[in-house]
This record gives structure tokens, C-alpha cells and sequence, in this order.
């Protein structure tokens, strides 16, 4: 009798450690069959990650010679990587000084004095900032959003001064202890001694003396399904339900949230109003959590920069973070009606209440390149002189337009843009047709806005 108990209670707990192997790891018919909610969002990845550092850098930079000649790069153009990259990302910014805005005649400045400016559309958030640049400050420093920092060697005293532009307007901070020399000034000269000549024109707008090379683009694309889309934003679609507005936009709701499918099925509404409404947000915690959320919801296609809007009372109180996309380096603009090139949400303390993006995604390559050309010079200048909205310009741009093509295909055609006093951005004239080649027009990759890389 006492072999036999011996002899059962052997196989006990050899049956029992077989068992336990089965369920480490994790034999079929053995593993958990319930799905989490981690589970749903990563089901179905869509476009790819990114993070802050890749969305935060100037709209554009303008180089100073002296003699009141300018030029002006743009993002992607192989000097503006190597100004930025390679010359002033890895200085060091420190003891600021706090002035107000007239503590410089800075007409006087732009015109004598050789540096570069690093312009920031509506301004950024010094904490955002902050992963571009090395920066360092005070607390009323760390709180301020720069909208323009101007590097520029004294022309009399061969000093280098380094001013941060409060995006208010009034008040400006200097970096007395920033890492520059006289060397890294003329540097950044000598990148645009070769670039297309720009002219000084009221409105602090620059404008080209010369026709500038750009290129349209045709691309083929894929458009995301509702289902798709619904899955990765859904904890648990099986418990959504579809319906059709009058306008023949898809929506689909779980009870809490919302998501509208409209422009024939390429745009997207999400919005969560279940979220908390309490009034204090700060927008770069805010632009974390949104640029976190397009990760895991949708991801990126192609290259985003991060725009401060300043469009309504949402953005005023930080809660808005805009995102336009890039093509090939250069900003694309919309077409009236249609609806493409920006990611928009609206979050409350890292919370996101709204979602507004394309569902469109580009093809990996392009299906046809045709050179055209930017006009620039009197052209330009007549044009700005005739837009209805002159006295609100505050910015000029090059960048394409995105247009629907039969056939699941969009031509981005090059244009020259405009950014308002309220934000928006308008297409203020077309690139000269396919084929026409101006007399004056630039030469050389690196003096055109097509030097994009």
C-alpha cells in the first residue's frame, strides 16, 4: 500500500509539472482568448512613428549678408540642414537677458549686419523648443514662446549677439552666454552666398529677385477604410454602430465617442466628449500627448511640423496642436473643397476630445516629376500688390497644392502661399505652366525652392 501511494503521488506532480509547462508557454488551446484593450489599439498599425524632436524646426531661415542683401532657405534645402544640423543644434544657449523689444534698431540690423534668422510660424513653446536647441534659462524665460531667434555679428564691433523674439511682440531675451563665434556667423553667410537674392518688402516679407525651380508631383494613394479606422480607435468595435447622416457622412459610435467619416470617405471627425473640461492646459504637454496619440492612432504619412495656430479659443488656451505635412520638404496647402495636408486635434490635459485628419496615405513613389517654375521678382511683387488680403500677410512661402486626380491620384502643384495675421494659409499665385522656362530664371540646385532633399 505504501508503494502504491508513493507511485501516485509520483505521477501527481510529474502530471503536474507537465501542466505547468504547457501553460508557460502557452501550448495551443491553453493560452488567454480574451482581448485587452492594448490589444485593439495596436491591432491594425497604420502609417509610422515619430516624436517631438522631428516635428519642432523653423519654417524657414533668412540670411543676412550685410548691405541689405537677404536670401531665404527652406526646410530640407542641403545649406538649411547644415545651418541648423550641423552649426546651431549643438551650441549652447544661456544667460538671457531680458529687454524690451526696441532695445535694438533692428531695420538697422537687418540691413548692415551679417547673421541668420530662425523663424517659427505663431511661435513655440520654449519646452518644445527645448528638443530642438540646447537651451537654457529662467523660470519667465522657460514660460515664454519664441517665435524668432536672430544670430548676427555687430558690423562695428566684430561681436556675435544672439536675441530669442517673444512671440508677443514686445519683449526679446539675449543668450549673453550662447556658444557662437565670429567664425559660425560668416558660416552661415557663406551657405547662401550661392542662394537665389531676395529683397527687403514692407510686411517683413522677402521676396525673390528671380524665378525659383520647383517641381509637381503626381502621386498615387491608398485611402484608409472606415473599418480600418475604426478598429484602431475603438477599444471594442464589436460594440460600435454605423449610421449615415443626410450628408452621406459614416459615423460610428460606441456611446461615448464619435467618429464621422466624410469627403467620400477620405477625412476623419474622432471626437471624445466624455473628456475632462477643466480650463488649465499646457500646450506642451498637450503637443506630447497628441503627437503620442497619432502614433498609436493613424501614425504619420511623411514629414510633420508642428504649427502654433491661433485660429479660435481652443488654440488660445493651448489645446489645440496643429501638424502640417511636408512633401519632399516642401509645406502643402489645401484645395477649396477638399480637405488634405494637416493633422488637427483638440485635447484637454493631455486628453484628446477631437481628431481631425486625411485617411488618404501616399504611394512609396511618385508617378511623375515635371520641372515648372515659381515666379519671382516684379511678377511676385505685382501679385501681392493685387491679393485682397495684403494688408493681413505675414508670411510668404513656396509650397504645393494638393489636387484631386481621377484614377485614386493627387497632383501637388507648386504655388507660392501665404500665411495670414489669423493663421491661415491661402494659395496667393500658381507656378508659370509646365514647359515655360523664364529668362531670368535660377540656376543651380541649390539657389532653387526644388533643392529639396
Amino acid at each position: 500500500m505504501e508503494r502504491a501511494k508513493t507511485m501516485l503521488l509520483i505521477f501527481l506532480v510529474a502530471f503536474s509539472l507537465i501542466q505547468s509547462y504547457f501553460l508557460a508557454y502557452s501550448m495551443p488551446g491553453l493560452g488567454a482568448t480574451v482581448r485587452t484593450e492594448q490589444d485593439y489599439i495596436n491591432a491594425e498599425p497604420l502609417g509610422e512613428e515619430t516624436t517631438v524632436e522631428n516635428v519642432v524646426f523653423p519654417d524657414e531661415l533668412i540670411i543676412h549678408f550685410g548691405g541689405d542683401k537677404h536670401t531665404v532657405l527652406y526646410p530640407g534645402m542641403t545649406f538649411y540642414n547644415m545651418i541648423l544640423k550641423d552649426r546651431i543644434q549643438g551650441r549652447e544657449f544661456k544667460g538671457f537677458q531680458r529687454s524690451p523689444i526696441d532695445v535694438m534698431d533692428w531695420e538697422q540690423v537687418r540691413k548692415k549686419d551679417a547673421g541668420v534668422e530662425l523663424r517659427f510660424q505663431n511661435g513655440v513653446p520654449v519646452d518644445l523648443l527645448r528638443k530642438l536647441l540646447k537651451v537654457q534659462g529662467d523660470i519667465m524665460f522657460l514660460n515664454e514662446t519664441i517665435d524668432r531667434i536672430w544670430i548676427f555679428k555687430t558690423s562695428n564691433t566684430e561681436e556675435v549677439r544672439t536675441f530669442f523674439f517673444s512671440a508677443d511682440g514686445d519683449i526679446v531675451y539675449e543668450s549673453v552666454q550662447a556658444d557662437l563665434t565670429v567664425r559660425d556667423v560668416q558660416d552661415y553667410v557663406g551657405f547662401g552666398e550661392y542662394q537665389t537674392n531676395y529683397q527687403y518688402a514692407d510686411g517683413d516679407l522677402y521676396i525673390p529677385v528671380k524665378p525659383l525651380q520647383a517641381v509637381e508631383i503626381v502621386y498615387p494613394y491608398t485611402v484608409y477604410s472606415a473599418d480600418v479606422v475604426q478598429r484602431n480607435l475603438f477599444f471594442d468595435p464589436g460594440t460600435t454602430k454605423a449610421l449615415k447622416d443626410r450628408s452621406g457622412a459614416q459615423i460610428y459610435t460606441d456611446g461615448k465617442r464619435g467618429l464621422q467619416v466624410e469627403q467620400s470617405g477620405n477625412w476623419m471627425i474622432y471626437t471624445d466628449p466624455a473628456a475632462s473640461k477643466s480650463a488649465d492646459n499646457i500646450l506642451s504637454d498637450n503637443v506630447y500627448a497628441a503627437v503620442e496619440f497619432v502614433n498609436q492612432h493613424g501614425g504619420w504619412d511623411g514629414t510633420h511640423r508642428f504649427v502654433n495656430p491661433v485660429l479660435d479659443a481652443d488654440s488660445k488656451l493651448g489645446r489645440t496642436a496643429m501638424f502640417q505635412q511636408y512633401l519632399e520638404q516642401y509645406p502643402v496647402l489645401e484645395t477649396a473643397g477638399f480637405q488634405y495636408g494637416w493633422i488637427r486635434l483638440i485635447l484637454q490635459q493631455g486628453v484628446v476630445t477631437e481628431y481631425n485628419r486625411s485617411l488618404i496615405t501616399l504611394g512609396n513613389q511618385a508617378e511623375s516629376r515635371e520641372s515648372r517654375y515659381l515666379p519671382g521678382g516684379d511678377d511676385l511683387r505685382n501679385a501681392l500688390e493685387h491679393y485682397a488680403k495684403l494688408s493681413e500677410v505675414a508670411s510668404l512661402f513656396p509650397a504645393l497644392q494638393a489636387v484631386p486626380k481621377e484614377g485614386s491620384k493627387l497632383d501637388f502643384v507648386p504655388v507660392w502661399g501665404v500665411k495670414l495675421a489669423d493663421g491661415t494659409q491661402e494659395v496667393l499665385m500658381e507656378a508659370y505652366p509646365t514647359g515655360y522656362v523664364p529668362l531670368e530664371a535660377t540656376t543651380g540646385a541649390e539657389g532653387t525652392a526644388g533643392a529639396a532633399k
